[in-house]
C-alpha cells in the first residue's frame, strides 16, 4: 500500500510540473499565412524585360514600336534554372513596365507581343515563364506597372477600368501567382497615344487602390501585394537592397501609398505601426534594371551580393535580385557566372550549425514549463520557442558548445507568428573565463544574422535587453564562416 501512495505522489508531482500553460497572447499585428509563406522564401529573382532591352532605355517613353521586340533565343527555362540554382524560391516578371508594352497578348491593346515579330506574334512570355516555374517547382510573381506611357487614356477614369482588365488577364490565365508588384512611379511625360505631353495624377486617389486590390484577393487569395504601402509587403525605401539595421515589420499602412514621399521611413518600418507589412529589398545585379551590353563589366561582385544578403535577409527582409534577360532572351553569362560563385560563397558561410542540439540554459522561462524552455532554441524546430512570463521583458540564454570552438556568425529568429517584440540585444562570448561582447543589435524579426571577428569560445550568451512584450525566440544558430570583412 505504501508503494502505491509513493507512486501516486510522484505521478502527481510530475503532472503538476508539466501542467498546461497557456502560450503568450499575440502582441500587435501579426503576419497572415500568405505573408509567412513569402517571408520564408527569403531570396527571389526579378526579371526586367521589355522593349527597353532592345532600345537601351531604362524607362521607355511609350512610343517604341512592337517590331523591335524580337529576342533571338528566348528561354524562360534558362531564367528559372539560373534562379533555382542560385537558391531562389520564386521569380517576378515585369509583365508591363511604364512603357505599356505587354509581354502577353492582351485583349485590350495592340501594344504587346502579339504585334511583334517574335514567334510571328503568337508568343506569350508569361505563359512560357509559368510553364518553366511549374517544371522547376518555383513560384511565379507578376509586376504590372500602374503607369502606362503608351495609353491614350492614361489620366482619365477610363484607364482604371483598362488597368483592372489587364490585371484580371494576368491573374486568371497563368496559374497560381504568389506576389503582385505595384510600382511607385506614376505620372509624368509620355507618348500617350500620340499626345506627347505631361500627365499628372493624384497618386493618393487616382487608382482607387482599395478596389484594385480586391481583384487580387478575389483571383489570387494566396498572393501578397507589394507597394510602398503594401498592403502585404512594403518597398524597403531604396534600390540598394539594404533594410535598416533596425527593421520593424510593422507600418501604419494608411500613411503610405505607391510613390508616397515619406519613403525614408520604410527601411526601418515603424515600431508602433498598426499593420504587419514586412520589407522586400529590391536591387539589380547591374547598375540598370534592364540589360545593357555596356554594363557587362559592371555586374555586382560576389562580395557585393554577400553584403546585400546580410543587409536584407540578415535584417528581417527578403532579397529580391533583378536578373535582366539580354537581347537573346536569356540571362547573360556574366550574371550567371557571378550568381554561381555567390551561391558557393553563401553556402560556405553556413556550413555547420555549431549550436544544433547543444545544451541551452536560460535565466527564466514561461512558468518554468518545459514547453517554453531554452532547449527549444537549438532543436531545429521552428514551431517550438523559448519565452518568458508576460511581465518579463528581458532574458538571457546561454549556449554551451561543449568545448572550445571558433565562432563568427550568429543567426537569431523570433517566433513572429505572435508578433515582433525584441528591440535590443547583446551577444557575448566566454573568453578567458569572462564574458565579452562580440556584437549587438536592435530588432530581430523573422531572421537576424550578424557577423563579428572570429572568437574561440565554449559558451555564447544572448541577452535580450529590451522588448515591447515578453520575448519569444524559436531559433539560434552559430557558425564559423570564412574570414572576411563583413
Amino acid at each position: 500500500m505504501r508503494l502505491f501512495f509513493w507512486v501516486l505522489f510522484i505521478a502527481l508531482i510530475l503532472t503538476s510540473c508539466d501542467k498546461q500553460v497557456d502560450p503568450p497572447a499575440a502582441y500587435g499585428p501579426i503576419p497572415t499565412d500568405r505573408q509567412m509563406s513569402w517571408q520564408k522564401m527569403e531570396f527571389i529573382a526579378f526579371f526586367h524585360f521589355t522593349t527597353n532591352t532592345f532600345t537601351g532605355l531604362e524607362w521607355g517613353y511609350g512610343d517604341e514600336s512592337p517590331e523591335i521586340f524580337n529576342p533571338s533565343d528566348l528561354d524562360c527555362r534558362q531564367w528559372v534554372r539560373v534562379a533555382k540554382e542560385a537558391g531562389m524560391k520564386g521569380v517576378i516578371l515585369t509583365a508591363k513596365h511604364h512603357d505599356g508594352f505587354c509581354l502577353w497578348p492582351s485583349a485590350y491593346t495592340s501594344h504587346s507581343v502579339k504585334s511583334s515579330p517574335w514567334k510571328d506574334g503568337k508568343g506569350d512570355v508569361i505563359k512560357e515563364l509559368a510553364e518553366a516555374c511549374e517544371e522547376y517547382d518555383m513560384k511565379l510573381g507578376l509586376y504590372l506597372s500602374p503607369w502606362d506611357r503608351n495609353s491614350s487614356i492614361y489620366g482619365d477614369t477610363a484607364y482604371i477600368t483598362y488597368y483592372r482588365n489587364q490585371l484580371r488577364e494576368i491573374l486568371t490565365n497563368y496559374g497560381d501567382i504568389y506576389e503582385v508588384w505595384f510600382d511607385g512611379a506614376n505620372g509624368g511625360d509620355g507618348y500617350y497615344g500620340g499626345a506627347r505631353e505631361v500627365r499628372r495624377i493624384d497618386r493618393t486617389t487616382y487608382y482607387d487602390w482599395k478596389h484594385t486590390q480586391e481583384i487580387v484577393r478575389e483571383l489570387q487569395p494566396n498572393a501578397v501585394m507589394f507597394s510602398d504601402a503594401g498592403p502585404d509587403v512594403r518597398w524597403v525605401g531604396n534600390e540598394h537592397g539594404f533594410a535598416g539595421e533596425t527593421n520593424w515589420s510593422r507600418l501604419n499602412g494608411n500613411d503610405f501609398y505607391p510613390g508616397s514621399p515619406n519613403h525614408m521611413e520604410l527601411p526601418s518600418g515603424q515600431e508602433n505601426g498598426v499593420d504587419w507589412i514586412p520589407a522586400e529589398c529590391d536591387v539589380s545585379i547591374r547598375p540598370g534594371w534592364f540589360y545593357h551590353e555596356a554594363q557587362d563589366s559592371l555586374v555586382k561582385t560576389v562580395d557585393d551580393l554577400m553584403q546585400i544578403y546580410y543587409n536584407s535577409v540578415g535584417r528581417n527582409g527578403t532579397f529580391l535580385l533583378n536578373l535582366p534577360p539580354d537581347k537573346t532572351g536569356q540571362i547573360n553569362k556574366h550574371d550567371v557566372e557571378v550568381l554561381k560563385a555567390f551561391r558557393v560563397a553563401l553556402d560556405n558561410e553556413f556550413v555547420d550549425n555549431l549550436a544544433a542540439g547543444k545544451e541551452v540554459s536560460a535565466d527564466s522561462w514561461r512558468a518554468e514549463n518545459k514547453e517554453y524552455a531554452a532547449s527549444n532554441l537549438t532543436d531545429e524546430n521552428e514551431e517550438t520557442y523559448w519565452c518568458t512570463d508576460d511581465e518579463v521583458l528581458s532574458g538571457v540564454v546561454t549556449i554551451d558548445l561543449g568545448g572550445q570552438m571558433e565562432v563568427n556568425r550568429i543567426l537569431i529568429q523570433e517566433y513572429i507568428i505572435l508578433g515582433q517584440r525584441v528591440k535590443a540585444f547583446v551577444v557575448e562570448a566566454m573568453l578567458d573565463g569572462s564574458w565579452e561582447e562580440v556584437t549587438a543589435g536592435t530588432t530581430i524579426g523573422y531572421k537576424r544574422i550578424l557577423s563579428f571577428p572570429t572568437v574561440k569560445t565554449e559558451k555564447v550568451r544572448l541577452s535580450i535587453t529590451a522588448s515591447n512584450a515578453s520575448p519569444l525566440l524559436n531559433n539560434i544558430e552559430l557558425y564559423r564562416a570564412p574570414d572576411n570583412n563583413r
